[in-house]
């Protein structure tokens, strides 16, 4: 049977808490690769043994299949509604639905709890069936930033974040560098983002560039090619990227909405294996939902984003899955997207996601070409380590454009003249053991301690996770008053 990791046990007992507290329809948050499946599964086994029924809907055919074998897996009776599937049974208390199957019937079954996959992806149907009955939801996102989402669901679950996964080596970090981006210069805009067919146009123009990146960054992080995943502009720009690989000697496949679900399944069932012929695999939104291959160590950004951060999320959420031997991913920025949506991404990264609605998915002022180049290091394009002067790439050192001190493990910024430092380094390092000892006591990620003390001195703790043997007042009053804000954030 399924055996959950603590975050996801937590999940499932605020999700109880929610209804219990009086709603009807909440979203499960968890960055991709969080589990949030075998979360699902457990509330529509808990769900079954109870009496009830309980269906768990996605939109892609693919994700139906992946979801049915993984109840396999676990011994799971269940029915398949989707046209033409051979676990057509719909008596079985558990369903796993096709979302377009239930539209082309116009049939629901009749449920007292439904799992909503992907739920950022908004379909009317599903939405008009949790208004009108009144039934018990559940969305699962790891990218819940759709406008009018909040207008569906209540509340928002989020009790494990991207940093605490990276931290406990349930998912991985990237690296990342910011090459050659397509110019988007004056390109037309539809429904507030760039047209496909200029996308497509302007990211062929450097698909050169991002096949020569690539061959060096392999080799110079891996000694070898390594499995890579390429989200291009469209498919005009997929089919170029394969043919530019290939002539460069790599086998790399591009699979896009023209061709047939099986050579699609039978592409990416390939790709998975350990030793898989396929060096990459090459798609516009393909490889967003329902890919799930591990070894994957670089991903190449090449399809440019204004407003969509939940696309940009998703896709850096395929390659952070960890993996035997895997310390890192690569990421290949030539879309723009990852300075476009910096200060977003390093807010979800850090603290997850607290209110719903339409507060990311908006048009994004582009950032200016001093502000890109001030990004980078200009001798390897990594991304710029925030508040430092040394790339941790190369070692490059810049020329300081303020009074910046740089200490063995903490970096602080100085305005003017110098000043007294508020706490000593010793307060310091005693605060953060007593909140390394209050997460142990509490059950906590020592990830937790890592934020509060950054909540608390605007910096990250350079110490040694060395826990202190009591938490003292000052310490707990901190905590306190913290809670108290996130509480009153939450009811806001």
């Amino acid at each position: 049977m399924l055996c959950l990791r603590d975050y996801q046990d937590k999940s499932l007992l605020s999700l109880r808490q929610g209804f219990i507290d009086g709603y009807k329809t909440l979203i499960l948050y968890m960055p991709t690769g969080g589990g949030k499946t075998e979360s699902a599964i457990t509330l529509l086994v808990a769900t079954a043994k109870k009496g009830k029924k309980a269906a768990m809907v996605m939109d892609r055919r693919i994700l139906v299949d992946q979801t049915s074998q993984r109840l396999d897996k676990y011994g799971i009776d269940h029915g398949v509604l989707m046209a033409d599937h051979w676990r057509w049974r719909p008596q079985e208390d558990i369903q796993i639905c096709s979302a377009q199957t239930l539209e082309k019937c116009e049939y629901f079954p009749k449920l007292d709890l439904i799992i909503v996959d992907e739920c950022h992806t908004v379909r009317k149907s599903v939405s008009d069936f949790i208004k009108n009955t009144g039934v018990r939801s559940i969305g699962l996102s790891s990218s819940p930033f759709t406008k009018g989402l909040g207008k569906l669901y209540e509340d928002v679950v989020c009790d494990v974040t991207t940093n605490e996964l990276v931290n406990d080596g349930s998912l991985v970090p990237l690296r990342i560098f910011c090459a050659k981006e397509i110019d988007m210069t004056g390109a037309k805009k539809v429904a507030g983002e760039w047209s496909q067919k200029e996308s497509t146009e302007r990211g062929i123009k450097i698909t050169g560039d991002i096949v020569t990146e690539w061959v060096k960054k392999t080799h110079e992080f891996f000694d070898k090619p390594e499995k890579t995943i390429v989200f291009c502009a469209g498919v005009a720009h997929g089919e170029d990227l394969q043919k530019r690989f290939q002539e460069s000697g790599y086998n790399f496949v591009s699979i896009s909405y023209r061709d047939d679900n099986q050579y699609k399944k039978d592409v990416i069932e390939e790709f998975s294996k350990p030793d898989s012929d396929i060096v990459g695999l090459i798609a516009t939104d393909i490889l967003t939902k329902g890919f799930d291959v591990p070894d994957v160590k670089i991903g190449i950004s090449a399809r440019p984003f204004t407003k969509s951060f939940s696309s940009h999320v998703q896709q850096m959420g395929r390659v952070m899955r960890s993996f035997p031997g895997k310390d890192f991913a690569l990421w290949l920025d030539h879309s723009g997207n990852y300075i476009r949506f910096q200060d977003e991404w390093e807010e979800l990264y850090s603290n997850g996601v607290s209110t719903l609605d339409d507060g990311k998915e908006k048009p994004k002022p582009e950032p200016s070409d001093k502000e890109k180049e001030v990004a980078k290091c200009p001798k390897c394009q990594f991304l710029w380590p925030p508040k430092s002067d040394i790339c941790s790439n190369c070692g490059h050192v810049r020329e300081r454009k303020n009074d910046v001190i740089i200490k063995a493990g903490e970096l602080e910024e100085i305005n003017g003249a110098s000043k007294k430092e508020k706490y000593s380094s010793e307060f310091k390092e005693s605060f953060y053991r007593e909140l390394l000892k209050y997460a142990d006591d509490m059950g906590y990620n020592s990830g937790w301690a890592y934020y509060k003390y950054h909540d608390k001195f605007k910096i990250y703790p350079s110490w040694k996770k060395e826990k202190a043997e009591y938490v003292s007042q000052e310490v707990m009053n901190y905590i306190i008053s913290q809670n108290i804000r996130y509480a009153k954030r939450r009811r806001a």
